[in-house]
């Protein structure tokens, strides 16, 4: 079995379906970024595209792997379980490869912090959108934490 077919693997993509839900046009999100299917964003994305739930579900798969590979990358060397990875793929995948390496959330980790609390702590502050707080990324910042920590 490879780690994208793991049941770790399908907690974090149901998770990361569950928060971005799908649409199959392209839309604005909070942020005023081009996105669609599974909140997927890029040059790719254009005002009036059209994708089927399968390619929104393609587009979100590949997205994972890098990353997932990036999140790997950044906590080389530090023994994190699968549902932690898979915490840390889905906010990755949310705030971006670039918050992601210069969050607290990286730093306290790799300086040797427990991972669970600062997970509980970290990523709870991660809950803005264009400098507005949002519910819905609040809700999401808790699933990631009770992942992190399962």
């Amino acid at each position: 079995m490879d780690k994208f077919s793991t049941p770790s693997f399908n907690d974090h993509l149901s998770l990361i379906k569950h928060f971005e839900g799908y649409k199959g046009t392209t839309y604005k999100c909070p942020a005023d970024v081009n996105t669609i299917g599974y909140g997927h964003t890029g040059k790719d994305v254009v005002d009036g595209m059209k994708i089927t739930q399968e390619q929104g579900e393609k587009f979100l798969k590949e997205e994972l792997k890098e990353h997932r590979g990036h999140v790997e990358k950044q906590f080389k060397g530090i023994p994190l379980k699968e549902n932690q990875i898979g915490a840390l793929t889905s906010f990755c995948y949310n705030v971006g490869p670039g918050n992601l390496n210069k969050s607290t959330l990286k730093k306290r980790i790799l300086a040797g912090e427990d991972p669970n609390k600062v997970a509980k702590e970290e990523l709870p502050k991660w809950n803005k959108a264009a400098g507005k707080e949002l519910p819905g990324l609040s809700r999401r910042r808790e699933a990631e934490a009770a992942l992190f920590c399962k």
